[in-house]
């Protein structure tokens, strides 16, 4: 495997997790070898992005024959950062966050949620999925026993700046925002914000 780039565009690496995701269906249907071509044509994607995307990290298939699936995935899972576990911990228990704490499929190959946490003294001690809820006032010192290194930010937008600036003085290194605002992040912490209504209101520009 080639070095991978200083600098990959946020849409590379989306595409990269869409490849990923179609190669390891293929690899479930028993498929050890594809072409571009035949990925793109599959999976509705472009076969020039995808060799594209591909050479920024190595030289991967031959002309003519394609991708070996199984070493083209163990590629992807290392330019990722998905050969090794990443431990989550999620910030507010209402019905977001408690969902979020009990899907299985965090639970699965690189990531395991490991922490919950709530301001609400009613929620701790309460358990959600496998997890215990422990007060925001012990964000630091369990941060530190569970290794948690992503956050997984699901409290109301008035308290999510506070949250989010405590979350990275105890040591958590990537934070998700699910709140509904936009944060002022520290630039060596990388935060994503998911906001369903912004691509709700997108879709109806398109539906004027």
């Amino acid at each position: 495997m080639g070095q991978p780039p200083q600098e990959v565009s946020p849409l590379s690496l989306n595409r990269l997790s869409l490849y990923l995701r179609c190669l390891r269906q293929l690899q479930d249907q028993g498929v050890t070898r594809i072409s571009s071509q035949e990925l793109a044509r599959q999976f509705h994607l472009s076969a020039a992005l995808i060799r594209k995307d591909l050479a920024q990290f190595g030289e991967f298939g031959i002309r003519g024959i394609g991708y070996q699936v199984e070493p083209l995935i163990e590629t992807i899972n290392v330019v990722l950062g998905l050969d090794r576990e990443h431990r989550i911990a999620v910030v507010g228990m209402g019905r977001l966050g408690s969902a979020l704490a009990s899907y299985l499929g965090f639970n699965e190959g690189a990531f395991r949620i490991v922490a919950a946490f709530d301001s609400d003294r009613r929620k701790v001690g309460k358990k959600v999925g496998h997890l215990e809820i422990h007060h925001i006032e012990e964000l630091t010192e369990v941060v530190r026993e569970t290794q948690a290194e992503i956050a997984l930010l699901t409290s109301p937008a008035r308290v999510a700046q506070g949250i989010y600036e405590e979350l990275t003085a105890a040591g958590i290194r990537a934070v998700l925002n699910f709140a509904p605002t936009q944060l002022a992040v520290e630039p060596d912490v990388p935060t994503k914000s998911v906001d369903v209504r912004i691509h709700l209101e997108e879709l109806a520009f398109f539906l004027r």
